[in-house]
């Protein structure tokens, strides 16, 4: 018995540009399936502005069309999605790299509960021709490797574009990008809101077109790097800035006292300046890193995030003010300290207390530095903006 919130069970969704040569094909074969699967389902067909006929074609085979405005792969699919009438929604490209005709992998998976399941295209075989090398060996496994890692997901093809979800829940991820990183952030923001998310075998094979695909190799795998990285303040900004603070500042406050021998290796000024330095780089990418955190749980790009959420509630601009000021006016005082002890001595060469002189300049100069960025930081702390939701403007017939 179907929901009583959607009339159909499924809608099988394809993006569509200019693919006159397949359109007909993909939809025949979608059809064939949902007949014979005896399912209560539509084709969907989501266009961005296509030029070649493709939109008649859609219309003569039977499918429902929809236009979308706003070009981009996301916009196209995020529209399609918007318009879907069916409870469950399976995608894919219209070129007929994937069966439409198979998918009760899918189905079964969705009927059970799983709430996004993937292609795996590594697992179900790739067709001799139908994935470039440079993607099969290098551009899918690193950047699936890197989701994998940087999300916790169990998605092992993160760029499979035959995917099947709950429609109800991938509307509430409020999904917002535009282009080919949309496959990415789908996958991204189920895993981060804790889905169900499995994936199945599928198959690959050449797409039926004489003409080069839309994607393009290092610009849409700059895309879908750049968007992990920066759904993942964790790892961008976060890790490093305490692999370089904590140890760091620990080094410098060291060698304040002293040189320091080890192994053979002296430590001394040299190192103490640039220990110095790596500690308020340190502090600067941590301080990102919340900046980045707070901003995307605000606007919705991420979900809120149970450690940081004590921080928002419990900041305060004036402590973090106060903080700045007396680690200011301590690195103030031992400057103003060491200026006296230079004009003690008429400003001559410090020859005999050189290590001492430098050693507390160090401190100064770090503190007052320290100082400014706890000050200011605390300002954009407390004047985080609100983000605004995208949204998609179409039409249909």
């Amino acid at each position: 018995m179907l929901g009583m919130k959607s009339a159909l069970e499924l809608t099988i969704l394809m993006p569509c540009l200019n693919e006159s040569e397949t359109l007909a094909t993909c939809i025949r074969k979608a059809q064939v399936y949902l007949k014979e699967s005896h399912i209560q389902g539509e084709v969907l067909i989501a266009d961005n502005g296509s030029q070649d006929g493709s939109t008649d074609i859609a219309l003569v085979e039977g499918a429902r069309l929809v236009r979308i405005a706003e070009k981009g792969y996301g916009n196209a699919l995020r529209g399609g999605i918007k318009a879907a009438k069916g409870r469950y929604i399976i995608m894919g490209d219209a070129d007929d790299s994937y069966d439409f005709a198979q998918l009760d992998p899918f189905v079964d998976k969705l009927r059970a509960g799983f709430q996004l399941v993937m292609g795996n295209r590594f697992k179900g075989g790739i067709q001799s021709g139908a994935m470039p090398p440079l993607h099969r060996y290098l551009g899918n496994p690193v950047l699936s490797f890197i989701g994998r890692l940087l999300f916790k997901t169990p998605v092992g093809d993160f760029h499979c574009g035959l995917r099947g979800f709950d429609k109800m829940a991938i509307e509430a991820l409020n999904l917002q990008t535009t282009g080919m990183e949309f496959a990415s952030e789908l996958i991204v923001k189920a895993s981060l809101n804790k889905l169900k998310i499995t994936e199945v075998p599928t198959t690959l094979s050449p797409d039926g077109r004489s003409r080069p695909p839309h994607l393009r190799s290092w610009r849409d795998g700059w895309r879908h790097l750049r968007f992990l990285l920066l759904h993942s303040p964790r790892w961008l900004f976060i890790m490093p800035g305490i692999v370089l603070f904590f140890p760091s500042t620990l080094l410098m406050l060291r060698l304040l006292l002293s040189p320091l021998n080890i192994s053979g290796i002296t430590l001394d000024i040299h190192s103490l300046l640039i220990f110095s330095a790596l500690s308020l780089v340190g502090f600067q990418l941590l301080a990102f890193g919340i900046f980045a955190r707070i901003y995307s749980s605000k606007t919705g790009i991420l979900p809120p995030s149970g450690r940081l959420e004590p921080l928002i509630t419990t900041f305060s601009l004036e402590y973090g003010l106060i903080s700045g000021l007396i680690l200011g006016a301590f690195g103030l005082i031992i400057f103003l300290y060491s200026l006296m002890q230079w004009a003690s001595a008429d400003f001559a060469a410090f020859d005999a207390h050189l290590s001492l002189s430098l050693r507390l300049v160090s401190l100064s100069v770090y503190s007052m530095v320290l100082g400014v960025q706890v000050f200011f930081t605390s300002f954009l702390l407390s004047l985080l903006p609100l983000g605004l939701n995208q949204k998609t403007s179409s039409y249909e017939y």
